[in-house]
């Protein structure tokens, strides 16, 4: 167990007593017990129907030998077989670089885990997170577990028509660039407010499709874990590429669809509406000032 970590026993204890705080209205102090267990590799999830333990990383996966490769392809699973099926037939019929790719099963489904078991092919691999993760925290095993200098994140709903990776290995020759995709967005002058924009600089990639450096994601120790819900954390993830004058660079007419977005699809308009917001205040209290990083500047 690393330093610092609690045991989930522990945790449990420690989330009991914040309920009760909670229940007796001593704020400060559940506060202060949220970030004990914060600092101890926990986040809790409060809902309206009681407050849960989530772990901040994966655990460690096991030791197993793996080839180095120049890319590791990375995708998040949370169920929809067939289109885990599509990503990795088109990843394997035409990307042309030395890569890898990575499956993170973060679907709690036996049907998922069973049929990635059955898949086997020397450049595939897959990583099943049981019980299920935040949407951060599974992308962060992806890149912890990623042999590759340049790593690729792309959503299950992605699939190449062509060599869409070679052009994003190109655009971090520069070493200037930090993020490169084919979708980029700008503020509309603000940090409240984004498009999306063809580029080339843009403030942000979405993370349909985003290369980045595996050494860069690690230096800025990956993606906010807090980011339970994916929306906005690939815009936060962007932004903490770009923190010290990294470029997000657009790449445009890459050869892939974009099929529907399944998390989008299956969470209730009330529920998807919630966490967005939560998702959108918590990158506005990082980033709301820093619009320095704004690339085409702030409004006046």
């Amino acid at each position: 167990m690393r330093a610092g970590r609690l045991a989930k026993t522990d945790a449990e204890k420690l989330l009991a007593e914040r309920v009760e705080r909670r229940l007796n209205r001593e704020f400060e102090a559940a506060d202060a017990i949220r970030d004990r267990l914060r600092a101890g590799g926990w986040d809790v999830l409060d809902s309206a129907t009681g407050s849960e333990l989530q772990a901040l990383k994966a655990p460690a996966p096991e030791d197993e030998p793996v080839t180095p490769r120049a890319v590791s392809l990375i995708t998040v699973a949370h169920g929809w077989i067939p289109d885990i099926e599509r990503w990795l037939l088109s990843v394997f019929t035409h990307c042309k670089a030395d890569f890898e790719a990575i499956v993170v099963d973060n679907s709690g489904d036996t049907r998922m885990a069973g049929w990635l078991h059955t898949r086997t092919a020397y450049r595939l691999r897959s990583i099943r997170l049981d019980p299920p993760l935040g949407y951060a925290t599974a992308v962060n095993a992806g890149i912890e577990a990623a042999t590759g200098e340049i790593c690729v994140l792309f959503d299950p709903g992605i699939e190449l028509t062509g060599d869409a990776v070679s052009p994003l290995i190109a655009a971090l020759a520069d070493p200037s660039v930090v993020v490169a995709g084919p979708f980029g967005i700008r503020g509309k002058g603000t940090l409240k407010e984004f498009e999306e924009d063809p580029g080339p600089d843009v403030d942000a990639i979405e993370a349909y499709c985003m290369a980045f450096r595996r050494a860069d994601a690690q230096a800025v120790q990956g993606f906010d874990p807090k980011f339970h819900f994916y929306r906005i954390a690939d815009i936060d993830f962007s932004f903490r590429l770009r923190d010290k004058g990294g470029r997000a660079v657009a790449v445009p007419g890459l050869p892939l669809d974009r099929y529907q977005h399944r998390l989008w699809e299956a969470t209730a308009p009330a529920e998807r509406d919630r966490l967005s917001r939560r998702n959108f205040y918590r990158f506005l209290d990082r980033w709301g000032k820093r619009e320095d990083l704004l690339v085409g500047g702030s409004r006046p």
